[in-house]
């Protein structure tokens, strides 16, 4: 049982939770970025060590997007990684698992590329949760650790940035 909890794989997962976390610590966009490539790179080692070949093209596409958000960020790009993350996801689905990772990649792309506030994050947070089903269905125990927090927080922020959203309404009343 040891054996598993310190393995190459779930060590690695333990890497992706460490970026992961510093990632949504960052105020910084660049820093945000540059993290979130970090902890993709991470989770495809991790996902690649427990065989899980959809969850490795999704983060795969994820950190390709990541860096090329880095550098621009137009729909034309959004839609090239949704078609990506989609095509990859179907050519190696290997059942309805499969489809978790395929469908979190694809929505967190639109989310980045086409929204903004809330409803991005909104959308976000759906992602999160297909990540956090998948990972908790493989075994991951640093992504499903990532993937809980991420979540957490998330609801955390949605729910200040409606806090805010009435307090101004409230005094604009």
């Amino acid at each position: 049982m040891i054996e598993h909890l310190v393995s190459p794989a779930q060590c690695l997962g333990y890497l992706a939770f460490v970026f992961g976390v510093a990632c949504f610590a960052q105020q910084n966009d660049r820093r945000f970025k540059i993290f979130m490539a970090l902890e993709c790179t991470a989770y495809i080692g991790h996902f690649w060590l427990l065989g899980q070949p959809t969850a490795v093209a999704s983060t795969t596409v994820s950190l390709l997007r990541s860096l090329a958000s880095l550098q621009a960020r137009t729909p034309a790009i959004g839609v090239f990684f949704i078609v990506l993350s989609a095509g990859l996801g179907v050519w190696l689905m290997q059942g309805w698992l499969s489809l978790l990772p395929i469908a979190a990649s694809c929505i967190g792309t639109y989310a980045l590329f086409f929204l903004s506030g809330a409803r991005m994050r909104a959308l976000m947070l759906v992602g999160t949760l297909l990540w956090l089903v998948n990972n908790l269905w493989i075994g991951s125990i640093g992504g499903t650790a990532l993937e809980a927090v991420l979540a957490a927080t998330n609801l955390h922020t949605l729910w200040r940035m409606r806090r805010d959203a009435q307090r101004r309404d409230s005094a604009l009343a």
